[in-house]
């Protein structure tokens, strides 16, 4: 075998390098949300971040529909994933709650 898959761990179907998120995923769906509390804040915000990145296109819009389409393969309570994106700003919600986008970038 190719010594340097040995190295590497499998990524779970998380698409990610980051072995802390890898561990939130199991088969492509993340099976463990960080809390809000203490050190999980910073993995759960990263977390979210990868999970943004990876469901939605830098620029487009989306209406819940499509983003909650796009967020059932990902978690069980997609909702309260959608909701997670949004409070956190890693996906921005128009005022009249119609359309979802990814933040531009700084």
């Amino acid at each position: 075998m190719d010594e340097s898959r040995q190295r590497q761990p499998a990524d779970r179907g998380s698409g990610s390098a980051d072995l802390q998120i890898i561990q939130c995923y199991s088969h492509g769906r993340v099976v463990q949300m960080p809390s809000l509390r203490g050190r999980s804040q910073d993995l759960r915000d990263r977390l979210l971040k990868h999970i943004a990145s990876r469901a939605f296109e830098p620029g487009r819009a989306y209406n819940e529909q499509e983003v909650n389409a796009a967020l059932m393969p990902v978690f069980d309570d997609y909702v309260a994933l959608r909701r997670y994106l949004v409070e956190s700003r890693h996906l921005i919600r128009d005022q009249a709650g119609r359309e979802y986008r990814l933040p531009v970038p700084a």
